[in-house]
């Protein structure tokens, strides 16, 4: 009676990392940061804005805005411009288009002088369909 014995060594497994379920919870988190994620346009002014509850929904159409921060200083589509500038660029609008609709971003607590100085100038170049943004 004889007993065998292996006396080579028995081969182990490699060891794996399952990655198939990490992918998932990886997706999964993809999916619901971008889902909860906030869009919000970086070239906007951080302008506060005054709430209006007989606002009405805007239509999207093409538009000048011009933006004035609670110091007055005073934005045409994005870009700072002094008094005179925007009257420059009003009038050159005004040249082209007298249907532009004009979009005024005023803070609430920008004085009433810059609003009406914005407005005015629209007015006079033949502008009329200005608009004021609310919340």
């Amino acid at each position: 009676m004889s007993l065998k014995y292996d006396l080579a060594p028995k081969r182990r497994r490699k060891p794996e990392i399952n990655i198939i379920p990490l992918i998932d919870v990886l997706v999964v988190l993809i999916f619901f940061f971008l889902v909860s994620m906030q869009f919000r346009n970086l070239t906007l002014l951080q302008l506060t804005l005054p709430d209006i509850q007989t606002a009405g929904r805007e239509q999207a159409t093409e538009q000048i805005e011009i933006g004035i921060t609670p110091a007055g200083d005073l934005f045409f589509n994005g870009q700072r411009v002094t008094e005179a500038e925007l009257e420059a660029r009003i009038q050159e609008v005004a040249a082209r288009n007298r249907t532009q609709p004009v979009l005024i971003l005023a803070d609430e607590e920008s004085l009433l002088r810059s609003v009406t100085f914005v407005m005015d100038t629209c007015r006079r170049a033949g502008l009329d369909r200005i608009r004021l943004q609310s919340r």
